[in-house]
């Protein structure tokens, strides 16, 4: 499985816990835990990060990572991708679909876009 996550720190455990439970062999990092970008760190940061560790960013952000994700790609740089949660959509459907999206998407699928939840 070559697809990672990086899960923002605004969301709850439980996705990295439910995802593991789910899909143990998938690698996810929280923000926040060792190995992975601290606790308030800027978005913009937080895009280099992904970049450099090959990490979806799944995110509830949809107000200024579009901001952030415009300005990384302008300076010429990239990233796997940003997967953007829907708040209608329960933590099981939620849970599910990222699965899915782990196991079965190309990884070049989500590069350099955001992807809204649920992926058509």
């Amino acid at each position: 499985m070559s697809i990672r996550y990086l899960i923002d720190e605004n969301l709850e455990p439980l996705y990295k816990t439910q995802l593991l439970s789910k899909q143990p062999d998938l690698i996810v990092y929280d923000v926040g835990e060792l190995g992975a970008p601290t606790k308030g760190t800027l978005d913009p940061d937080i895009l280099c990060w992904c970049e450099e560790n090959m990490s979806l960013l799944i995110t509830n952000n949809r107000k200024s990572m579009p901001v952030h994700l415009t300005e990384h790609l302008a300076q010429g740089r990239h990233i796997p991708g940003i997967i953007t949660l829907n708040p209608e959509m329960g933590i099981g459907a939620t849970i599910d679909e990222l699965v899915l999206i782990a196991v079965a998407a190309n990884p070049d699928d989500f590069q350099d876009r955001i992807a809204y939840l649920p992926i058509p």
